[in-house]
């Protein structure tokens, strides 16, 4: 059987592991910048690729996002009105829900506390809390926030969860819609960020919303930084109507050395590592895609570029 050539970039992933992977789907990924034929090219695999790398492939037929957030492909002058199919590999899910879980339940454990008294060498005791007292909130119910969304509340606390459109969901109390945000930034004990970034979804949580908040609640992003009013956010956190954060995702990364935010003792930053495709599992689902649009049936986990998701 012929391979499917397939068109790659990402200055983030490993090429030699995803061309691995894809040759098992009879796919031969190149690297785009090695493709001496682009017009011939029907299919890319990119991550967040620069400006005009498109138009270098006039003939695209499928465009696949290496990851869930598809934020970088909206907008674009460069790209033709194709498919789009961001990853939806179980396994991605799986480790964003072991992310918010860590998260949530460091801040709920007041290890945050445990690691600067160590640092001090002084015993503090802090009696742990009943889970169920605790309202972690999620902003965010696709794939990956519903998943995490379940998972804290498999572990006994009570989540909360919104989204754009209501979704009904066993063991979650859900609302949608802007008017409920201020109700659920004001009960969350922990709010976790999981929204897609879209026109939107930009900015949502300016000064105004950060300051609806539970004075004293955590907040954790792993969604997009630019969704959160940084400047902000280091204000809260600051004052302390904020205690503490966790921070995955910035509005520029890498995260500058001159933020402010390295320096705070209420905040882990992390690089943006919640959660990433894992080639030996999302390969199956590019493979699938590849056969389908040679086939001309609908393909799996197709986007909006107009909703951003």
């Amino acid at each position: 059987m012929t391979s499917e050539v397939m068109a790659f970039y990402s200055v983030l992933d490993d090429f030699k592991t995803w061309r691995a992977a894809l040759a098992a789907e009879g796919i031969d990924l190149r690297q785009a910048d090695d493709i001496a034929d682009p017009a011939s090219m029907r299919q890319a695999l990119v991550w967040k690729p620069p400006h005009g790398f498109f138009a270098r492939f006039p003939n695209l037929g499928l465009v696949v996002n290496l990851g869930a957030g598809v934020d970088a492909l909206v907008g674009r002058d460069d790209l033709p009105e194709v498919p789009i199919t961001r990853l939806s590999d179980p396994k991605m899910a799986r480790m964003m829900a072991g992310y918010v879980l860590f998260a949530v339940m460091r801040h709920a454990r007041d290890i945050p506390a445990f690691e600067r008294a160590q640092r001090e060498r002084r015993w503090h005791y802090i009696h742990p809390r009943d889970p169920e007292t605790i309202t972690v909130g999620i902003l965010g119910l696709g794939e990956l926030g519903l998943t995490a969304a379940l998972e804290c509340a498999r572990q006994g606390y009570r989540v909360r969860g919104w989204s754009n459109t209501l979704k009904s969901v066993e063991g979650i109390e859900t609302s949608a819609g802007l008017s409920a945000l201020p109700d659920i930034l004001g009960d969350s004990d922990i709010l976790v960020c999981m929204l897609p970034q879209t026109p939107q979804t930009g900015g949502l949580l300016n000064a105004e919303r950060l300051a609806q908040m539970k004075p004293g609640a955590v907040f954790v992003n792993v969604s997009r930084g630019s969704i959160v009013d940084e400047l902000a956010l280091i204000e809260a956190l600051r004052s302390g109507h904020i205690a503490e954060a966790t921070l995955d995702v910035f509005a520029s990364e890498p995260l500058s050395p001159d933020s402010a935010l390295w320096a705070m003792d209420n905040v882990l930053i992390t690089p943006h590592l919640a959660s990433v495709a894992l080639p030996g599992s999302a390969a199956r689902q590019i493979g699938e895609n590849v056969r389908r649009l040679r086939a001309g049936q609908e393909l799996l986990s197709c986007v909006d570029p107009r909703r951003g998701y």
